[in-house]
């Protein structure tokens, strides 16, 4: 079993929409009302919805993107430092590669890739 959707109060649907297909390679799917569903090639959704004030999300609150080989991580972060997108962590090397950035909302995005077990 996989988790297959998330929802998010955006600031601007649109902004959003750009961020996540721009960086991550979400599709748009289908609008319900205001709210538009983006889907990744896993068939992910991830649901946008027009924020009725602020959004200000926990500290503690992030989600993830993990990735297929380091050298996505490296072409990533590099694509978001090049639009000046936040970060948190710079890219950190251990066991596996990983940075957080923030998107145009403040949600805090983890990146990262981890060798498979043998």
């Amino acid at each position: 079993m996989n988790i297959n959707h998330m929802h998010l109060e955006v600031g601007s649907v649109e902004r959003a929409k750009r961020f996540y297909q721009r960086f991550f390679g979400l599709e748009e799917s289908v609008r319900h009302g205001d709210i538009l569903f983006m889907r990744d090639g896993a068939g992910m959704d991830l649901a946008l919805a027009p924020a009725s004030e602020a959004v200000s999300p926990p500290s503690w609150f992030h989600f993830g993107f993990r990735l297929e080989t380091p050298a996505e991580v490296e072409r990533l972060y590099g694509k978001l430092i090049e639009a000046q997108a936040p970060m948190r962590q710079a890219l950190g090397r251990e066991d596996d590669l990983w940075f957080r950035c923030l998107d145009p909302d403040g949600y805090e995005i983890e990146v990262y890739w981890e060798p498979q077990p043998s």
